[in-house]
């Protein structure tokens, strides 16, 4: 089985790697490869709609070929879970998101889930998704440490302060807000997972390795998205999605 990963920024390896670490390979099965493929350009931070948009196009423009790559699924690493929609149309596999995946195991495992992130800014993020996936009644809250995030070294040389801050407003939720599970409002997350699981008395759903593993059983059933409820394009236009710039200055067509 190949899952194709779509790392949201253009990384180089070390930052590619870094997001790949949650990736959890102790539990995937021997003949899963999650392969890491970062985008070929991107936003700033996602701070606002207008950046949404220009994550969404670079993520989409990254899988659009994963069908003739010879993917089995694609899942890109945001809890955003942008260009999904575009590529669930697009692709025959499976297309799907950490976020969709994350709300539906917490509302498998509790009544009322809450967000612990990062960022105020990103807050309008988890309202679009809870709009669209119809959740609101589900959700407690939406807290954050508001404190703006590296979305290539991630945690490294603060884990200790920030695991603790993000565990205590995962406390707050569930102490004053009614959540009984808690999801980490993002994959650039996953290093303070385990520390939160194991400081809270509720279950800790970690965007990332939640989502690949759900992935792989969702590909070994032989599900995939509804392409009743999400029809095929009947013009495919890749091509203008391909003469998007890359951080290079590079189009997909520029010839070499």
């Amino acid at each position: 089985m190949r899952i194709k990963y779509i790392i949201p920024f253009p990384f180089d390896e070390e930052g590619i790697a870094n997001r790949a670490a949650q990736i959890p390979k102790d539990i995937l099965g021997p003949n899963t490869d999650v392969e890491c493929v970062a985008v070929r350009n991107s936003c700033t931070m996602l701070t606002d709609y207008y950046e949404a948009l220009v994550f969404d196009m670079y993520i989409a423009e990254a899988g659009l070929r994963a069908e003739e790559e010879g993917y089995d699924a694609v899942i890109m690493d945001t809890v955003s879970d942008s260009g999904l929609y575009a590529l669930r149309a697009r692709l025959g596999i499976l297309a799907i998101g950490p976020g969709l995946i994350s709300y539906a195991v917490a509302t498998m495992l509790g009544k009322r889930f809450s967000i612990v992130t990062m960022w105020d800014r990103w807050r309008p993020l988890y309202e679009k998704n809870l709009d669209t996936y119809h959740l609101w009644e589900k959700c407690a809250s939406i807290r954050s440490v508001d404190i703006p995030p590296d979305v290539e070294a991630l945690f490294a040389g603060k884990e200790e302060e920030m695991f603790e801050r993000l565990t205590t407003e995962a406390r707050l939720a569930v102490e004053e807000d009614g959540a009984d599970v808690i999801l980490l409002g993002s994959t650039t997350m996953h290093q303070a997972g385990d520390y939160m699981a194991a400081n809270l008395p509720c279950p800790v759903i970690n965007p990332g390795p939640v989502g690949i593993k759900i992935v792989e059983t969702l590909v070994q059933l032989g599900l995939t998205h509804s392409k009743v409820a999400f029809p095929s394009p009947e013009t495919i236009q890749d091509e203008k999605f391909f003469s998007l710039v890359g951080i290079d200055g590079q189009t997909r067509e520029t010839p070499a």
